[in-house]
Order: structure tokens, then sequence, then C-alpha cells
């Protein structure tokens, strides 16, 4: 059985191992299991039962991160999207007073669009319609993005309402910590350490323990100032989550399908399909893209099982009891810890599954942990940029408006978005319009018409 499974998965071929793969799955998991948290926390803001959605973002990040593994056998975990549970809760329940039983019939409404799309190759046909360079500019915007995400966990960058962003205390204890976890993480690295980022985060958790604790319970509290007391209390927070099996009762199957329809949601439907189906093809190109997985002319193999995967696990979240479930960039944590193969999504499925009745101790890594191990990964991530043609400005000026808007707007969509219509105008503008390229320009007009409507 072991030597089938390891031919399936193509261990040789990708030179990888049991334990590498089961490494990366963890290291996976720990970068993005903040979701298990954060999710509940903004869909239980529209009404939903909080135990309920906790049990059903473990449930579907589970579904979608297996089925992923085992149909396309790419190391993409899958979990509920963030921005998209944000406009799930605040605009559509709250501001246009939908309840979120007819908001979850429109996230099945474009996961079944998904799938219509999938089968029919065209998802296929949009992302092979993106040149390539705009491939590298995404996986280094997104490497970006994900590290300033490293810097604000890390406190390392903060808000500055004069400035926009500005420096934060390196006194913080978490931002302190970080960035020995930083220096940890990246030696262990030059020296080639299997399981680096993995090491790191597990190390730099238990120094956050092990300081919090001996402040708040062996320290004499008579005598702790505040602000010694705020600092230990700030290096952790836990705070147990709800959930099990039984609490997915008051949300599995109580979506609202017809009323999606009779309501005329045709425009919330849209919004979910067409910023998860960019946000999606984005990472995808990503992850791929740094764990070497991408083809000599750019083509992804097997792209209709992930696309599949990743439209089924929509469906399947709708239904349990959660907002659209997409590709995670934290995935390239994974990557970057050596997961080549499905295994390491798998292993991520498996301590989702783990996580719905383990939920209480889920919050137990701190960001001081996990921020590091994203600014590593999104360091790393910019190796792409050499792939850009910089000297060309029909290249240079769409790729660096995908480069950098992808950080600065919060969204893989956006920076995508701008950097297509950058592409399609520049070329129209100096008479190089290609009649094979008519699905591009089509996307770029789609993409106005959405920066046009959310001016709106």
């Amino acid at each position: 059985m072991r030597t089938h499974l390891e031919a399936y998965f193509e261990f040789k071929r990708l030179g990888t191992n049991w334990r590498t793969e089961i490494l990366a799955g963890v290291t996976t998991f720990l970068t993005m299991a903040y979701i298990v948290l954060v999710n509940p926390a903004i869909l239980s803001a529209s009404g939903m039962p909080l135990a309920a959605v906790t049990a059903a973002t473990c449930l579907s990040a589970a579904f979608g991160s297996i089925l992923m593994g085992i149909v396309a056998r790419y190391p993409i975990a899958l979990a509920p999207g963030m921005g998209l549970n944000a406009y799930f809760t605040y605009t559509v329940c709250l501001k246009m007073h939908i309840p979120w039983q007819t908001a979850l019939g429109a996230v099945f409404l474009s996961g079944i669009i998904f799938l219509a799309l999938t089968a029919a190759g065209i998802r296929q046909m949009i992302l092979r319609s993106i040149p390539h360079e705009l491939y590298a500019a995404v996986a280094s915007g997104i490497g970006l993005f994900i590290a300033f995400i490293g810097f604000r966990n890390a406190g390392l960058v903060i808000g500055d309402p004069e400035t926009l962003v500005g420096l934060g205390n390196l006194r913080n204890p978490t931002t302190a910590l970080a960035l020995f976890g930083l220096i940890l993480m990246v030696a262990l690295e030059v020296k080639k350490v299997r399981g680096s980022i993995l090491i790191g985060v597990l190390t730099i958790t238990a120094v956050s323990w092990a300081i919090a604790y001996s402040v708040l319970h062996l320290g004499d509290a008579a005598t702790l100032s505040p602000l010694t007391l705020t600092w230990a209390q700030g290096l952790v927070h836990w705070t147990p989550a709800p959930g099990g099996f039984r609490a997915l009762g008051a949300t599995m199957f109580k979506l609202d399908i017809r009323g999606a329809l009779n309501k005329g949601l045709l425009e919330i439907v849209f919004v979910f399909f067409f910023v998860d189906l960019f946000d999606n093809l984005g990472t995808l190109v990503a992850v791929t893209k740094r764990a070497g997985l991408i083809a000599a002319d750019h083509s992804i193999p097997r792209l209709d099982r992930i696309l599949l995967a990743d439209a089924t696990a929509t469906v399947f979240g709708s239904m349990t009891g959660t907002s659209t479930v997409t590709s995670y960039v934290e995935s390239t944590a994974g990557v970057m810890a050596g997961g080549r193969s499905g295994i390491t999504a798998i292993v991520t499925g498996l301590l989702f599954l783990g996580a719905i009745v383990a939920a209480p101790f889920v919050g137990i890594v701190p960001s001081a942990a996990t921020a590091p191990a994203l600014i590593l990964v999104g360091s790393l991530m910019l190796a792409t940029i050499t792939e850009i043609r910089w000297t060309d400005p029909l290249v240079a000026v769409p790729s660096f408006l995908t480069l950098i808007l992808i950080p600065l707007t919060y969204s893989i969509a956006n920076g995508l978005g701008f950097g297509i219509i950058a592409w399609a105008v520049l070329h129209i503008a100096t008479g190089r319009f290609r009649k094979q390229d008519w699905l591009l320009y089509t996307l770029a007009v789609l993409f106005l018409a959405r920066f046009i409507y959310l001016g709106t």
C-alpha cells in the first residue's frame, strides 16, 4: 500500500518523502489555523451561531484540503477565504439586510457556476490567457502580501494616521520574539535543516508561553507593574473556541437557494464568483510556481482537477454553513518546508478535521510564532521577480501594478485586475493588439466594469 501511495503521489519524481510531506502539512496548518478563530468571529456577526460556524470552518477546510490532495495531488490547502467572509457579513447580511441563510444560498450558486465553468474548460482558458510575465508578478506580489501580513501580525508595521503605516515598538514582546523567530528560521534554512519553519514556530510558541507563564503565575502579582502585566498578557492570546460536530446542526443544510434566486441577488453571486475566481487563480499560480510545479510551457499540470476541487469545496462549505472556500496563500509556507505532493494538503486537512474537537486549543500558537514564518516565505517568493522583462515597458508597467497593488489593496484580485487592464490598454495603444488574445481583453473589460461597480 505504501509503495502504491508513493507512486500515486509521485514521490520519486518530486524528490520528496513522508517525513517532509508531513512536516510541510503541519507547517501549513499552523500558519493558517487562525482561520478557525477569525472566520467564526466574522460570520457570527451576521447572526450565525458561533459554535456551528467554528465546526463548519474546520470541516470545510478539512474537506477542501483533503480533496485537493487526493484528486489534484498538489500541496495546496483550502479554507473559508478572508475578505469574502467580511463581504458576506458586513455588506450582504448587515448592510443589505439579507438573511445569512439566503447569503449561503448565493455562495452555493457561485460554487455551482464554478463547477460549470470548470467542466466547460472556461476557467482553464482564463488561466492560460494570462501572460506568463503576470504569473511571476502575481507570485512576487503575493510574497509581498503575506510578508506584509507577517509584519503587521508581528507588530513591526503599525497603522499611522499621518503616514498610513509606521514602525512598531521593537520593545513589544510580540515584535521582539517575532524578529528572534525570523533569525532562527533563516539560520535553520541556511543550514538546510528540514522543517526549519515548523521548528521555528514551535520554538517561539514554547518561549512565548514560558515567558507569559513565568510573569503571570510565578511572579509576585503585588509587585508587578501594570506595564509588565500588559506586556505578558499581550504576548499570548488564547480564547477557547466552541465547536464540536454536534454544533453543525444549526447551520448544516440551512442555506436558502430559492431565496437567493427570488431576491435577485445575482450581483452578490457575481461578486462571490469573481473575487474567488481570481484570488484562487493568483494563489494557484504563486504556490505552484514556488514549488516548481509549473511546466516549461507555463502550463499547470492537472489544472482541471485543481479547479474542480476548489469549486466543490465552495459548494460543500455553503452546505455546512460557511462562506466561500478558496485556496490559501499560506500553503506556500508548507511548500517552503519541502511539501511537493498532495500528502501535504491531506495532512493539513486531517489537522483541520481534528480541530473540530480540539477547537479550544487551536489559538495556542501566538502571532509571534507564525508572523516570522510569513515574512520568511514572503521574502523567498520574490525570487520570481527576475523572470519579468523590466526593460520592456509593455511588460514592466502591468507587472509592477500587479506586484505592488496586491499588498497595497490587500487583494490578489485587485492587483491582478489592474495588471490585466494595463496589459490590454498598453498593447492596444501601441498597436500590439492580437486577435488570439481576445479572452485577455475580455477579462480586462470585466475587471474594469467591476472596478466601476465598486466605485458606485
